[in-house]
């Protein structure tokens, strides 16, 4: 009865174990298996990790290389910036010295404007000129006209487009002669030959009228408020502020100084 108890227990066991060990068996299986798809699943992250770490590599080195390329640009960019500032101030500068030396060559001339040229066929432009002072400045007496050097009518009309007389250019020997009667025109303001309402005026370049021009708004606004401006030879324009005798060749400089004098700026805010 024992030993068969004991027989029964050793077959339960038997099976028992064989049971345990086929269990084991698959588990050992399972975790083989699922092992094994972990390190496929690691080798495929690596390889997409490197893949990644490879196209950011690729990135990086076109975004520096971009950079770069960008940076010479930049510098080439300053480069042309300031070859092209050093050009404009070089032809600005040229600019200057040949309006500089078109008004030198004109600096002794006045200008007579309005005398018809049918007046050429019955005298010269100097007995023009006496008829002018004798008739508009009798005080100035004619021995101005012993000072003329050269006279003529200008090649060409200002307004082709206008049937008007070409200018009477006069030269006259010494710039003092050529002031004295500009200062007797501007006095009288208006001026006739024969009846006929004429212009005299400085002979000028064409830039420098130009650069004059651009001045009247501020002489009419600074003569409004009292600060007697006036306009000097060739182009620069001269005032009275704070007691002192200011002077200025173009706009910019005075709208540097206005920035300075609030009256001053609050006066030229329109027009500056």
């Amino acid at each position: 009865m024992i030993v068969k108890l004991i027989q029964n227990l050793e077959i339960k066991m038997e099976s028992q174990k064989n049971s345990l060990e086929t269990k084991i068996e698959k588990m050992q299986e399972r975790f083989n298996k699922d092992l094994e798809e972990i390190k496929e699943s690691q080798y495929i992250m690596n390889n997409a990790i490197n893949e990644i770490k490879n196209t950011l590599e690729a990135t990086n080195s076109r975004i520096t290389e971009a950079e770069d390329r960008i940076s010479e640009l930049e510098d080439r960019m300053v480069e042309i910036n300031e070859s092209e500032r050093i050009k404009e101030k070089r032809i600005k500068r040229n600019e200057d010295n040949l309006r500089d030396i078109q008004d030198n060559i004109k600096r002794y001339n006045i200008r007579i404007i309005g005398v018809p040229e049918e007046e050429d066929k019955k005298k010269d432009h100097e007995k023009i000129l006496e008829e002018i002072i004798v008739e508009n400045f009798p005080k100035m007496g004619k021995e101005i006209i012993t000072q003329v050097q050269e006279t003529q009518r200008v090649p060409n009309r200002i307004n082709p487009r206008r049937n008007t007389p070409r200018h009477i250019l006069i030269k006259l020997t010494k710039i003092k002669h050529k002031e004295q009667i500009l200062k007797v025109a501007r006095e009288k303001q208006q001026i006739t030959h024969k009846g006929i309402p004429i212009r005299i005026t400085a002979d000028l370049s064409i830039e420098t009228l130009q650069a004059r021009r651009e001045w009247q708004d501020i002489l009419k606004v600074m003569k409004e408020n009292n600060l007697q401006p006036r306009l000097l030879y060739p182009a620069r324009i001269s005032f009275k502020y704070e007691g002192e005798i200011k002077s200025f060749s173009d706009k910019q400089k005075l709208r540097e100084f206005s920035t300075t004098k609030p009256a001053l700026q609050q006066i030229l805010k329109d027009i500056l």
